[in-house]
């Protein structure tokens, strides 16, 4: 039976890991809340407290990887406060620990936001050009483990994350005079990511990038209004600007390669 390691059990790594037990794969899985270890534990997940930094990994990092022939990578960057640890500096020092591991695959949790923000119709042949530094530290961690010669990895590039509990139209609710009424939307829901990471675990897909992003592309005027509706939200008021200001990802690799057909968003 096939072990998966997956760093980072929170929104969407906890189901993803539920999903693969039901699948018949032993599940290892890591946080960083002391208090959630007995909630993966519940779930059949071998729990592991480990947690990230610049210049160390707090947690027995050894004994999470032992035995996994894959490793899931599914940790934020975080880098939106001031003082903001270095990803890529995290990612160094996992790498060694996976070098030496029974890992031969990794699958690492990327962003669409590695493309910017130009109008455009993006693949991933498009070069990468953020414009964030979480973008651009995400760029740089993905060429880390796509050039390294002891393992394997796919990245995988989500667009923007919904689900069940989760969609912006709730901090849209009721506000007024909102901007860019005419920019595509770009999002996925859970049980996509789960659906094309579980792909690419079942057809053995690596040294490949994709980007994940269901193939609808209204624009934040229509999908908000809806949304509202079908949730009973006030909806929200945009602007009377006809302006377009914002990329389509496009997501082809993912239903050719894959053969993984998206659900609605």
């Amino acid at each position: 039976m096939t072990q998966i390691s997956i760093l980072g059990c929170g929104w969407l790594g906890f189901p993803l890991a539920k999903t693969l037990l039901e699948n018949k794969f032993e599940v290892k899985g890591s946080t960083t809340s002391e208090e959630k270890l007995s909630v993966l534990k519940n779930e059949g997940i071998a729990a592991f407290k480990i947690a990230l930094s610049e210049d160390k990994i707090d947690g027995n990092i050894a004994d999470f990887l032992n035995v996994s022939e894959i490793l899931i990578i599914d940790i934020p960057p975080k880098l939106r406060k001031q003082e903001s640890e270095s990803f890529v500096d995290k990612i160094q020092n996992l790498i060694p620990f996976i070098e030496k591991s029974s890992v031969k695959n990794v699958i690492f949790i990327s962003s669409t936001s590695v493309y910017g923000e130009k109008n455009t119709v993006v693949s991933e042949q498009t070069p990468t050009n953020p414009d964030t530094e979480s973008g651009k530290q995400l760029v740089t961690t993905e060429k880390l483990l796509q050039t390294n010669q002891h393992f394997k990895t796919t990245v995988v590039r989500f667009g923007g994350l919904i689900g069940e509990d989760r969609n912006p139209v709730r901090s849209f609710a009721g506000k007024i005079n909102i901007d860019n009424p005419n920019k595509p939307i770009n999002f996925i829901h859970e049980q996509d990511c789960i659906g094309s990471i579980l792909k690419i675990i079942e057809t053995k897909t690596y040294n490949e990038t994709f980007n994940a992003v269901a193939p609808f592309h209204p624009t934040r005027k229509e999908y908000y209004t809806q949304k509202a509706v079908e949730l009973n939200l006030v909806p929200p008021e945009f602007i009377n600007d006809k302006s377009s200001n914002g990329k389509i990802i496009l997501s082809d690799k993912v239903e050719q390669i894959l053969k993984y057909n998206f659900h609605s968003i």
